[in-house]
């Protein structure tokens, strides 16, 4: 009987409404799965059903393997290429940052991005006795200020009482709109901060307080010197800015956090001293330090010369490759193992964007910062492209399976595109993304599920009474087995404990 009263319309709602419902299923799933690379449904249902059901979390699992396999080390190291560090070419907010803000509209840096600088700021720029001195008290405040503006004003407060270096450091980077202000400016803090680094030296073994402000003023002092170098770098006295380099990396070897040896490569590159970049190289590509774009990279490039103006895939598959040329893609299928995204950026198969302030190791933020700056030293190589282009993407027959075991680096860490999406500004950027991902089954579910449902509503909408037919056969085949059983239990009991039943 409530099959029999069930009408056409009710069918059309039935079938639209479950078409509308599984749509906005899926366009969430959509935006979430591009948004952070996983599905919801999964996600959910792995983080909070599956523990209640009495399963086994996937991360637990794998860890509590690898651990009694003695994989330690390759977690630790994992750990390790996770981290974030600070680009250490990154541009001059002011007269660099502020002006592409200025022209496009657009913010090149994300919130988190900034918010890593202000904490190096912080780190390096201030120490525990800053309140004993009028001009550092006021920049340890300024240092937290997320206003730009707040911080100017600050910056200009603490020099109308004292020349103060990290004033002068924080007015070139963010007020200075060209490369020349920014220079002079940072000229007026290494008098300054010259002058705190010697006092402060006299003193450092009186106390803790004093050692604590003679490396606060060291990280200033080096601070300043290398982005005089970068200065010089951008305003075409590059082999100024080599020797500055040289000299500050002499001066302070043991202060590698700043990667000045990065901003070396890149400055000798310019001038085609490849002997130079080669020396480096050899202090820099130890298996024993940790590796970068630039360094997996500038070596590949620098094998990639020896050979690339005579390679022709042709005549390489005719005869083979020749040792010289064996060892050349040898380099890059090492470089883009380390990092896989370098490759599309230099062939300019993806666009370019400003690079970040902070990248991560083997991601797609270092690929960026990479390729910014080192696309014209490939393009200056005759060839190096074209064999790039003919041999990079032979690097994933010999690594399969990337995310589980490398051939000659630690596995590609899984965080990389989290860590990416907030360093990198995806509002006019895609992330790329490695190894690629595919659609998530519940994706795939809903969308299935969705166009199904509305197949059903348009066909009941122009079809009501052949469609009611239909459901109404699919119901009462559907519900056969049930007839069956209510006619044996019907036929089984007296019938009036049966009228009686049927009645409640």
């Amino acid at each position: 009987m409530f099959l029999n009263t069930l009408t056409p319309k009710f069918y059309v709602a039935l079938t639209g409404t479950s078409s509308l419902i599984s749509g906005l299923i899926l366009i969430f799933e959509w935006w979430y799965f591009r948004k952070y690379g996983t599905s919801f449904i999964e996600q959910v249902s792995v983080s909070h059903l599956r523990p209640l059901l009495g399963g086994v979390d996937n991360s637990t699992a794998s860890s509590s393997s690898s651990s009694s396999n003695g994989d330690a080390d390759s977690s630790r190291q994992s750990v390790s290429e996770c981290k974030v560090w600070r680009n250490p070419l990154n541009l001059f907010r002011g007269a660099e940052y502020n002006r592409y803000t200025w022209v496009t509209g657009r913010e090149p840096l994300t919130y988190y991005d900034m918010n890593l600088s202000a904490q190096d700021h912080q780190t390096f720029f201030t120490c525990d006795s800053d309140h004993l001195r009028p001009a550092d008290a006021i920049m340890q405040k300024a240092w937290r200020e997320r206003n730009p503006q707040a911080r100017i004003t600050a910056a200009h407060e603490a020099l109308d009482l004292e020349d103060c270096a990290t004033a002068y450091i924080l007015l070139a980077e963010e007020e200075a709109t060209t490369i020349v202000e920014a220079e002079k400016l940072f000229k007026q803090a290494l008098k300054v901060g010259e002058t705190c680094y010697r006092r402060s030296q006299q003193l450092q073994h009186h106390g803790s307080q004093y050692e604590a402000q003679h490396r606060r003023d060291t990280n200033v002092l080096v601070y300043i010197k290398r982005r005089l170098a970068m200065c010089s770098r951008k305003l075409g006295r590059t082999r100024e800015a080599v020797k500055m380099m040289r000299d500050l990396m002499k001066e302070f070897p043991l202060l590698s956090m700043f990667n000045i040896h990065e901003n070396l490569l890149e400055s000798l590159l310019e001038l085609q001293n490849y002997a130079d970049v080669q020396a480096v190289l050899a202090k820099y590509d130890d298996i024993s330090l940790p590796k970068s774009a630039t360094i997996c990279y500038t070596a590949a490039l620098l094998k990639a010369r020896a050979v690339s103006d005579k390679f022709s895939p042709e005549a390489a598959s005719r005869r083979g490759l020749s040792t010289a040329e064996m060892n050349a893609v040898e380099a890059i299928h090492r470089a883009v193992e380390f990092n896989p995204h370098v490759p599309k950026y230099l062939l300019e198969m993806k666009s370019l964007i400003l690079p970040p302030e902070h990248i991560l190791k083997r991601g797609d933020s270092e690929a960026i910062a990479y390729t910014f700056f080192h696309l014209q030293h490939w393009k200056r190589v005759e060839g190096a492209l074209n064999l790039l282009h003919c041999t990079w993407e032979g690097t994933f027959r010999m690594i399969p399976y990337p995310l589980e075991k490398g051939h000659l680096f630690y596995p590609y860490p899984v965080c990389t595109e989290t860590a990416d999406r907030e360093l990198l500004p995806t509002v006019f950027h895609e992330v790329s993304v490695y190894p690629k991902k595919e659609l998530p089954f519940f994706i795939l579910f809903t969308a299935g599920l969705c166009s199904f449902t509305a197949m059903l509503a348009l066909l009941t909408h122009q079809f009501p009474e052949l469609m009611g037919v239909f459901a109404k056969a699919f119901l009462s085949t559907l519900f056969a087995p049930l007839n069956f059983i209510m006619e044996k239990v019907e036929s089984i009991l007296p019938s009036s404990l049966w009228h009686q039943l049927t009645r409640i």
